[in-house]
């Protein structure tokens, strides 16, 4: 077995699935701690490897919208998997959307400066599966990119990977590329539709990114270019989701036949039932991406505890959580605003706005956990209901599912614990899709 493999999981898989194994792997895409704990408890359970992935909104070398640079993220990272008890060679870490995303309000040249910058810091810290993701427009671009542009871009954040891992020693990543790229946390608008990519445009992306690396010398890294993010026709706004239909990837699902080292990744998988991901992981999309779904699971069972909280604790001493979110997403409105402008559905009522604020697919909520204030009411509804102790009817009312695994005996009654593990309730679907004998533990 080589170094890349054995310091990266992730090539076993690719290598099982493009053998005829309908096996898979899926990406946790988030920063929040319940949710990463989550994800390893499952990847445990499993007896697996977790796949976890920071986007470049998230975490980026200046800190992102979590505060955190990739070296602390893959520290808090590691140090959940120490506390779990999780191997360190079991983790993945992955940065999800690296480009110029965040700096596309700049000219191209310096916002690609800056994505350089980007990539550097991730590889520096000992990511190992980079997506490379040049598909949106600078200030000075036109309004869409053609696949030349987007791939010699890409070709030139692979040059600064490939001389950053050199310099320092590292093991080469593996490479996610792409044109056709789901905007990060899912559709910003309400959509009509979606139509898959077309079997000739993913073909034509291929070539573009081989010919760019080719010019760049760097054609010996294309080994290591394990997936290619094509549309296929799943994603979510803020009231709907679009449900995977194999019939409409007939000839997109074998562009990769013939394609050793590549699979598809599938982005904006989030609320997908488990039978259309198991399609999925059969049709070739290896990699499932998630991750707004994940914190809309977090966010349903924080939500059903501030309910017990208030059947069980004195008004003066509870954390009033779901209020202190309503005033600080109304104070710092930055991150919902131009996506609830108009409520849903064209309804501007003030309901609708604070409905879609607190229950949309879309979760923009998800912004706001680091909030000071809205971590300390998490914190005191957590305390509260342990010094309460949360009677079983309660449990079953609000946590249903959670209530037959504590009667089970596979679920201790502690209020984190009912939290972690309605998060793995939206994890086990995508560890059962992605596994030949998984089941749903």
């Amino acid at each position: 077995m080589s170094r890349t493999q054995l310091i990266n999981p992730l090539l076993n898989t690719i290598h099982r699935h493009k053998a005829g194994e309908p096996v898979g792997v899926y990406s946790v895409c988030s920063a929040h701690p319940t949710v990463v704990q989550a994800a390893i408890e499952q990847a445990a359970a499993d007896d697996g490897y977790v796949l976890i992935e920071a986007t470049s909104n998230q975490v980026d070398q200046f800190g992102g919208y979590t505060g955190m640079r990739p070296s602390e993220f893959r520290e808090q990272v590691l140090g959940i998997a120490d506390r779990c008890g999780f191997a360190r060679e079991r983790v993945v870490l992955g940065g999800d959307h690296l480009g110029p995303n965040r700096w596309q309000h700049h000219p191209a040249e310096e916002a690609m400066a800056l994505a350089d910058d980007l990539i550097a810091a991730y590889v520096e810290a000992g990511y190992t599966k980079i997506h490379l993701d040049c598909s949106m427009s600078c200030a000075d671009d036109p309004a869409t990119l053609t696949d030349e542009v987007v791939a010699g871009r890409s070709a030139r954040l692979l040059r600064v990977s490939e001389e950053t891992a050199d310099r320092l020693g590292l093991p080469g990543p593996v490479y996610v590329i792409g044109t056709e790229v789901p905007v990060p946390g899912g559709a910003h608008e309400t959509l009509g539709g979606l139509t898959p990519t077309p079997a000739d445009h993913a073909r034509r992306t291929l070539d573009a990114h081989r010919a760019a690396f080719a010019a760049l010398d760097m054609d010996h890294v294309w080994p290591r270019v394990i997936a290619l993010v094509v549309q296929p026709g799943v994603e979510f706004d803020h009231r709907a989701v679009f449900d995977y239909q194999r019939g409409a990837t007939a000839e997109l699902r074998h562009v990769l036949d013939d394609q050793d080292n590549l699979v598809f990744e599938a982005h904006s998988t989030d609320y997908q039932r488990p039978a259309q991901l198991r399609e999925l992981v059969e049709d070739h999309w290896a990699i499932l991406k998630v991750g707004p779904g994940l914190t809309f699971a977090l966010r349903e069972a924080l939500f059903a505890l501030a309910y017990i909280e208030t059947e069980l604790v004195a008004a003066p001493l509870r954390s009033n959580l779901v209020g202190v979110i309503e005033r600080r997403m109304l104070a710092a409105p930055s991150y919902w605003e131009a996506y609830y402008e108009a409520g849903s559905e064209g309804d501007p009522s003030p309901s609708a706005q604070r409905t879609a604020r607190r229950y949309s697919y879309s979760d923009r909520l998800r912004y706001y956990w680091p909030d000071p204030d809205i971590e300390s009411a998490r914190k005191t509804l957590l305390a509260n209901l342990r010094r309460t102790a949360i009677p079983m009817p309660l449990i079953s009312q609000f946590l249903p599912g959670q209530y037959h695994r504590i009667r089970g005996g596979r679920l201790s009654a502690d209020p984190q614990a009912l939290v972690v593990d309605r998060v793995r309730d939206a994890l086990r679907p995508y560890a059962h899709a992605c596994s030949t004998t998984g089941d749903l533990r």
